[in-house]
């Protein structure tokens, strides 16, 4: 057997708009279900989120014969972290806070294969060759690894310019939240100061040649963002989508929560 492609990788780099999902309940089941339900991609976020080692795997395999691609959030930027998760099955990695080039180079390295990178070698023991079912895996693997660079701070927007121009970062994302209070305004992710510096680092991302990602879950913004160029965006989050409308139901029989 062959190492399949990275499709999700491939729509990056051709510039094709890629619509995705938060999962945050940790649970295959749910991502499960969100996998069959249209999104181009799913987070399985391990940074938030209760997952762990085992129940991300458990996902991947939730998911694995439904057309969304996963990528996996891991909680930081560890290289031994990192060949875990690749070796479990993920190809494509969000990692969260990446302030600087330098640290970008070293996600990159941790992701491959000797001589391009640093990764060890273990494919034998690993669901990411298929126990080396891949006849080709060793060869293939550094293509269709897919790393994708969460750019959450003031300081760390102020140098996106050389994070997004480092070799083997295939998409940098910006982070919202973190963003907007790391200039002040906690849990003021619209705020028009935070707003006009995530524009700013869309346009400077794809000058720099490298798609743009964010999380946007408020509809008309989210599109706003889409016109303005960014190619992968996440629009909704499962815990909220559940939450939100729960509250609602209940609230039809029993008024509105306290």
């Amino acid at each position: 057997m062959k190492t399949p492609p990275n499709a999700f990788k491939q729509a990056l780099a051709n510039r094709q708009r890629q619509i995705g999902l938060w999962m945050g309940l940790a649970t295959p089941y749910a991502a499960e279900l969100c996998a069959g339900s249209g999104f181009d991609w799913i987070v399985i976020d391990g940074e938030h989120a209760p997952n762990d080692l085992r129940s991300t795997l458990a996902a991947l395999q939730a998911v694995a014969p439904y057309p969304s691609h996963p990528v996996v959030r891991l909680p930081h930027g560890d290289a031994v972290l990192i060949k875990q998760v690749l070796e479990i099955g993920a190809t494509t990695l969000l990692v969260p806070m990446v302030e600087s080039a330098d640290m970008a180079a070293a996600l990159v390295s941790a992701m491959r294969y000797p001589p391009q990178g640093t990764r060890g070698v273990g494919s034998g023991l690993a669901r990411s060759s298929r126990w080396n079912r891949y006849d080709d895996y060793l060869h293939a693997a550094n293509d269709t690894a897919c790393l994708l660079v969460q750019v959450e701070t003031a300081e760390a927007l102020a140098q996106v310019d050389a994070i997004a121009s480092v070799d083997g970062v295939d998409g940098v994302f910006i982070g919202p939240a973190d963003l907007a209070a790391s200039m002040g305004y906690l849990g003021q992710a619209t705020h028009p100061d935070v707003r006009k510096a995530i524009e700013d680092g869309i346009a400077r991302i794809r000058a720099a040649g490298k798609p743009a990602g964010i999380l946007c879950v408020d509809e008309a913004l989210a599109r706003h963002y889409l016109d303005l160029g960014v190619t992968f965006i996440a629009v909704g989050i499962d815990t909220s989508l559940l939450a939100n409308a729960s509250r609602a139901l209940a609230a039809k029989f029993t008024g509105p929560a306290d």
